[in-house]
């Protein structure tokens, strides 16, 4: 079940590069997912039921349109910091811990901080994340955990666990 649920993952991900719907592009996609299903299903999916629950389909389009929206607004706020003549940033390190179990669900966590601009992951040492951030508007570890992963977390935590 797991290799169906490389191959599919695949082949989407195939038809969004090319964006080209034509018999021999998607009999191309098709060998090409076949191949990485076959090297790399064993390693990936071990739970393939959670991958087929629409419930977290629903919680990751979620997730998404939030991350989206984050990014434009974090975009706007950099640009306002990098163009105030004052340039008012004030950065520094701070530590995030999470209530999230598993090392993918961390991980996701991690690489959305990343790519809210404004903010990088430097570390990720077991349930706690230290990421750089350029204007720290808060000395309480609770306010500024909740400014930095923004609703990020309680997202990830209905689809990637």
């Amino acid at each position: 079940m797991r290799y169906l649920a490389i191959f599919i993952l695949s082949m989407i991900f195939w038809l969004l590069i090319t964006f080209r719907f034509t018999i021999p592009n998607i009999t191309a996609g098709a060998v090409a997912s076949a191949i990485t299903a076959a090297i790399f299903g064993r390693y990936y999916f071990h739970n393939v039921y959670k991958f087929l629950q629409p419930r977290r389909w629903y919680w990751f389009t979620v997730y998404l349109v939030t991350f989206i929206w984050a990014c434009i607004m974090a975009n706007f706020d950099v640009a306002y910091r990098v163009l105030h003549p004052a340039m008012p940033i004030r950065p520094g390190i701070v530590k995030i811990t999470t209530t999230l179990r598993s090392e993918f669900a961390r991980t996701l966590l991690a690489n959305s901080i990343t790519m809210t601009p404004g903010t990088i992951t430097v570390d990720i040492i077991g349930d706690e994340i230290f990421v750089h951030w350029i204007y720290i508007r808060s000395d309480d570890p609770a306010r500024y955990t909740k400014m930095v992963t923004g609703r990020f977390e309680e997202y990830i935590k209905k689809f990637a666990e």
